[in-house]
């Protein structure tokens, strides 16, 4: 798990790939990744409210981003949250909006900006080391 000054931030990402970049990024940026492959997989584990941060993929199988968000939302306090999508549509960025998301970013995107995004929604500066 993390220790006591690591900040913890969900990924669901069903980009294998990707969420092994991700998370080794957060890692080398002194964060304390949780990830998962959906958003069944992250309700089953009733984590996220634990989280300081959500990164979540617009489009999931099962349950989207979106989808999972509101249903967090629904359940009680929820930590900022930030979208990421391989596919940068008008709606889904209005969507985001409307949600209070911190971020949206496009896939492929930088990593340092992700880390940036993720210090500025949690209040916490950035002590470098974040590029992957």
């Amino acid at each position: 798990m993390s220790s006591g000054n690591e900040r913890r931030v969900v990924l669901v990402d069903d980009d294998a790939s990707m969420s092994s970049a991700l998370e080794r990024m957060l890692r080398l940026a002194g964060y304390a990744p949780m990830v998962f492959a959906s958003a069944e997989a992250l309700l089953a584990r009733r984590c996220a409210a634990q989280a300081d941060c959500l990164v979540l993929d617009v489009h999931l199988p099962g349950l989207t981003g979106f989808e999972l968000y509101e249903k967090l939302r629904r359940e009680g306090a929820l930590p900022p949250v930030i979208f990421i999508t391989a596919y940068d549509e008008p709606e889904s960025r209005q969507q985001a909006d409307a949600a209070g998301a911190s971020g949206y970013f496009t896939k492929p995107f930088s990593g340092n900006e992700l880390v940036l995004a993720i210090a500025k929604a949690i209040g916490r500066r950035v002590t470098g080391g974040a590029t992957p």
